[in-house]
């Protein structure tokens, strides 16, 4: 998703830093300057990333966007929002973790739940590829780009 944003406002090709990939540049001619950082650590790290860029940028955490999958939704509902639980999502606990807070803006993407509540069958479930067609994937995608513009120009 990061791919198509990117290149969807033009960003530079991403440099290593602050454990992920980061590119910077506008949200588009004329629009707001962004960094887009996709964290290299384990999913259940991912604070240990974005913890050190927020601080570096000394950015708000109102000003933190992030995007995650989520088994809660149905494949192809996106929902965005302020706050909120964390719904046993590692990944986001390791935000909170990181942040202070769970205040942070997010891109909610539905990718399903599997039948079973087991965590392991669970964590191959999301790590797995997507079951749905290429076209369905590349909607989603596609979506999930507009709802991070959306979000990112109401700033």
């Amino acid at each position: 998703m990061l791919e198509a944003l990117a290149t969807r406002w033009g960003l530079a090709r991403p440099r290593e830093r602050y454990r992920g990939r980061l590119r910077e540049g506008r949200a588009g001619p004329g629009g707001p300057r962004v960094a887009l950082l996709e964290p290299q650590t384990f999913m259940n790290d991912a604070g240990r990333s974005v913890g050190p860029a927020r601080g570096a940028y000394r950015l708000p955490l109102q000003r933190v966007l992030v995007v995650h999958d989520e088994i809660d939704l149905p494949f192809g509902e996106i929902r965005s929002r302020v706050g909120g639980g964390l719904a046993g999502h590692n990944g986001l606990k390791s935000l909170r973790a990181e942040l202070g807070d769970a205040g942070f803006s997010r891109v909610r993407v539905g990718v399903g739940r599997p039948d079973s509540t087991d965590p392991e069958v669970v964590a191959a479930y999301v790590l797995s590829r997507f079951r749905e067609p290429k076209a369905e994937v590349d909607a989603l995608v596609d979506r999930a780009c507009d709802a991070v513009a959306a979000v990112v120009l109401d700033h």
